[in-house]
C-alpha cells in the first residue's frame, strides 16, 4: 500500500483497493461457482481439468505455484522486516542487516547481488509454518483462528487510534496530477496503484484447496470465499483511508507503511501492538498459502501429472506431508534469497492467469454441463465473466508497464 501511494495513487490508494477488490471480487464468483459443483481438492487445477483437459491443467497447476508458494515466499519477506521492527522498538536489540535481507536484488533490469548472507527471518518463519502444517488440519485451523482474531482486534484499534489524527489537507489532491510517464499519479496511476495493491486479495481462493477437508464444501465453500474477499476488502479499504490521511501520502514509501504511520501519532504502544498485529496477519497469511500448494501437488499426483510420492498422506496426522514438506522448504528458500519486488510481480501474474481460466470454465460448463446441480451460480453468468477477462487483460498491462517504465522497488 505504501509504495502505490508514495509513488503511482497517491490519496486515491483506496480507489485502487476498490478496484482490486471488485476485480477479485468477480473471480470469487466464478470460484464460488466451481466449488460447488467440483469439491475436490486443487482449486484452479482441478477446475481446468474438468473443463479444459489434462494439458491446460498441468499448466495451471504449476502456475498455482507462482501464486501460493511465491506468494507465501513473499509474505515472509514482509513478516521479516515486521520482526526486525518489533525487536528494535520493543527491547531495543538490532539484528544484523546481512543476515535479515536478501543476497540478491533487481535493479529493474537484471538481477545483483546485493552483499546481504541471507534473510534469516523469512526463512525461519516459512519453516515454523511448514511443520506445523503438517503436524494436520485441526490445529492447524485453531493456530489460524486465533491469529485472525487477534490481528483483526489489533485492525480495529489501530483505526480508531488514528481516526483523530487525520489530516483532511492529506487528502488534496485526491488524484495527483500525472508526473509525465505512465503510472506516476494521474488515472494511470490509480490503476498502477490497482495492479499493484492486487497482490493483496491473492489468497481468497485457497479457500477451494480444502474442499476435500471441509464439511459440507458444495455450501461452506462459496460461503467461505465470498466471506473470505469481502471482509479482507472492507479491511483494507478502511486502512488505506486512515493511512493516507494521518501520514503525507509522499512519505509512505517505506518498507512498514502502517508502522510509520501509527509512529507519527507518538504512541508507543500503538507501535508495538500494530507490529505485533502485523506478525499475526503475515504469519496467518502464510499459513494459508502453504496449506494450499502442497494440496494442489496432491491432485496433481492423483491424476498422474507429477510423482506419486506427492500424494503421500501421513498416516497419523493425515496430511500430504512429503508435498508439504517440499513446498514449504522451497518456500523458505526463495523468501531467504530473493527480493519482494520480484516475488511479488510473479505471483500476481500467476494469480490472474488462473483467475482467468476458471472464469473460462464456468462459461465452458454452462454450456456442457447445464444439468449439474449448481449450489451457487454466478450471477449474470457468461456475461460478467466476459468482464472479467477485460478487466483481467487492464491489470496484465498495468502490471508490464509497471515494470518496464515505472519500477516499484
Amino acid at each position: 500500500m505504501g509504495t502505490a501511494a508514495a509513488t503511482q495513487a497517491g490519496p486515491s490508494v483506496t480507489v485502487s483497493f476498490i478496484l482490486g477488490g471488485i476485480v477479485s471480487g468477480v473471480a470469487a464468483l466464478s470460484y464460488a461457482e466451481m466449488a460447488s459443483m467440483i469439491p475436490i481438492a486443487g482449486s484452479a487445477y482441478t477446475y481446468a481439468y474438468a473443463t479444459l483437459g489434462e494439458l491446460a491443467a498441468w499448466i495451471i497447476g504449476w502456475d498455482l505455484i507462482l501464486e501460493y508458494m511465491i506468494g507465501a515466499a513473499t509474505v515472509s519477506v514482509g513478516w521479516s522486516s515486521y520482526f526486525v521492527s518489533f525487536l528494535s522498538d520493543a527491547f531495543g536489540w538490532k539484528l544484523s542487516e546481512k543476515w535479515t535481507n536478501t543476497p540478491i536484488t533487481w535493479d529493474h533490469e537484471t538481477f545483483a547481488t546485493s552483499g546481504n548472507y541471507f534473510n534469516a527471518p523469512a526463512f525461519a518463519i516459512s519453516m515454523v509454518v511448514t511443520i506445523v502444517i503438517s503436524l494436520g488440519i485441526r490445529m492447524t485451523a485453531k493456530i489460524n483462528n486465533a491469529l485472525v482474531a487477534f490481528k483483526i482486534i489489533v485492525i480495529a484499534i489501530m483505526i480508531f487510534s488514528l481516526i483523530p489524527f487525520v489530516k483532511r489537507e492529506n487528502y488534496q489532491p485526491y488524484i495527483p496530477e500525472n508526473m509525465g510517464s505512465f503510472g506516476h499519479f494521474g488515472v494511470s496511476g490509480l490503476l498502477q496503484g490497482a495492479s499493484s495493491v492486487f497482490f493483496a486479495y491473492i489468497g481468497f481462493d485457497s479457500v477451494s484447496t480444502t474442499a476435500q477437508e471441509a464439511k459440507e464444501p458444495q455450501v461452506n465453500l462459496p460461503v467461505g470465499i465470498m466471506m473470505t474477499l469481502v471482509i479482507s476488502a472492507t479491511i483494507y479499504i478502511c486502512l488505506s483511508v486512515v493511512t493516507v490521511g494521518v501520514a503525507p501520502y509522499k512519505e509512505l514509501n517505506v518498507s512498514s507503511p502502517l508502522v510509520y504511520t501509527v509512529s507519527l501519532t507518538n504512541m508507543h504502544w500503538l507501535v508495538l501492538v500494530t507490529e505485533l498485529g502485523a506478525l499475526a496477519a503475515t504469519t496467518s497469511v502464510i499459513l494459508v498459502l502453504l496449506i494450499a500448494q502442497p494440496r494442489v501437488f496432491y491432485a496433481m499426483a492423483n491424476d498422474g501429472l507429477i510423482p506419486r510420492f506427492f500424494a503421500k498422506v501421513h498416516p497419523k496426522y493425515k496430511t500430504p506431508y512429503v508435498s508439504t514438506l517440499i513446498s514449504g522448504t522451497l518456500c523458505a528458500l526463495c523468501g531467504g534469497l530473493l527480493p519482494i519486488g520480484v516475488l511479488s510481480d510473479i505471483s500476481s501474474v500467476g494469480t490472474i492467469f488462473a483467475f482467468f481460466v476458471v472464469n473460462i470454465g464456468v462459461i465452458i460448463l454452462r454450456y456442457t454441463r447445464k444439468t449439474v446441480p449448481r449450489r451457487f451460480k454466478v450471477p449474470g453468468g457468461k456475461q460478467l465473466a466476459c468482464i472479467q477477462y477485460i478487466i483481467v487483460f487492464v491489470i496484465v498491462v498495468a502490471i508490464l508497464t509497471r515494470s518496464h517504465f515505472a519500477p516499484m522497488y
